[in-house]
């Protein structure tokens, strides 16, 4: 085990390709420019699939069997912390690709590190487009009951109490799961500005088309989660092109195109933001791995905590946290991904 830098890679269950593939892609673009030491590099991936508390193992797996030098997690919330627990008494750094749970960074662990906006921050934006650029009086959300749906709205409510803004209409989708009219009737009946939507990709697909064909020129908008290409097919994903927005920073155009080029050429299919982060992710991770020069986990933590690192998702740098710094806007979405990155 000690022939090969070995990166370990948690995904939620067998089904969820799409961080492997963009992890795996870094990987080999990176072995291709060089090994490190003589080393190349490895991913290893295990799926989080069964019994609450598989995830903790798994990580541990990873950990003391393989030895993995990181750890990328591309899962949800609840998922996260079970890693971060197994890495924070392991002192295996972390490195979050998918999950935007604001909590996980708010132990002050300095082995964690999130390459993607956090609730919070996506909420500060959201409240940042509603009331400061367009002006609007109030709006709507609709949420569902998963974990992560309810650390986003917890987030919405919080930046909104701090900068005292207008609470805005809440609405359950399990309420209306079976009379959605009553639903976009409460929308339309609240003259709502804008409509969020903190649901699961494959609700808010349904949500979206449902709020769109009723009220067409309403804006509507949600957290990158919802864009998740393991979750949706390529037609679902396509009809968030018409007029939905999420929080991005700004992504490097000319990267971006290389990389779904070379991910089209390796795997077939367009890829979308899992991949995108886990791309980045992995990315990241490599570049501190041959700044650190070994598995010496302490130099490992302090160049991820130094970095600058350039990616098809933007520069990627932390706070004393471990949260991205960065200056987020909403942007619009083609094909899966922010619609500015596709532009020549």
């Amino acid at each position: 085990m000690g022939d090969d830098v070995r990166i370990g890679l948690l995904v939620p269950d067998k089904i969820s390709v799409a961080a492997i593939q963009g992890a795996e892609l870094a990987i080999c673009e990176a072995n291709k420019k060089g090994s490190l030491n003589g080393k190349n590099f490895r991913l290893v991936i295990r799926s989080m699939e069964g019994p609450w508390g598989t995830g903790s193992k798994q990580a541990v797996d990873l950990i003391f069997n393989e030895k993995v030098w990181v750890l990328l997690g591309s899962h949800d919330g609840r998922n996260a912390h079970l890693v971060e627990q197994a890495a924070t008494k392991s002192i295996v750094v972390m490195v979050s690709a998918w999950s935007a749970d604001p909590t996980l960074s708010q132990a002050f662990v300095p082995w964690f590190y999130n390459c993607v906006p956090n609730d919070l921050q996506q909420a500060e934006t959201l409240s940042k487009e509603i009331f400061d650029i367009r002006k609007l009086k109030s709006f709507a959300v609709i949420y569902d009951q998963e974990y992560d749906s309810g650390q986003a709205l917890s987030s919405m409510l919080r930046v909104l109490k701090a900068d005292n803004r207008p609470v805005p209409l809440q609405l359950s989708y399990e309420d209306y799961q079976d009379s959605i009219q009553g639903l976009l009737d409460k929308i339309i009946g609240s003259k709502a500005g804008c409509v969020l939507l903190f649901c699961s990709p494959k609700v808010s697909f349904r949500l979206f088309t449902l709020v769109r064909n009723a009220k067409p020129d309403i804006p509507v908008f949600g957290t990158l989660s919802v864009l998740n290409e393991d979750e949706l097919t390529e037609s679902e994903l396509k009809c968030f092109d018409e007029g939905f927005q999420v929080t991005s920073s700004e992504w490097n155009s000319q990267k971006c195109r290389d990389f779904i080029r070379d991910y089209n050429e390796k795997y077939g299919i367009h890829p979308g933001m899992v991949a995108a982060y886990a791309y980045d992710g992995m990315g990241l991770i490599i570049e501190a791995a041959r700044r650190a020069g070994s598995n010496d986990r302490a130099r490992i933590q302090k160049a991820l905590s130094e970095i600058t690192f350039s990616g098809i998702t933007g520069n990627i740098s932390f706070d004393a946290r471990g949260n991205r710094s960065d200056n987020y806007r909403l942007v619009s979405i083609g094909n899966g991904l922010p619609r500015d990155a596709l532009k020549d």
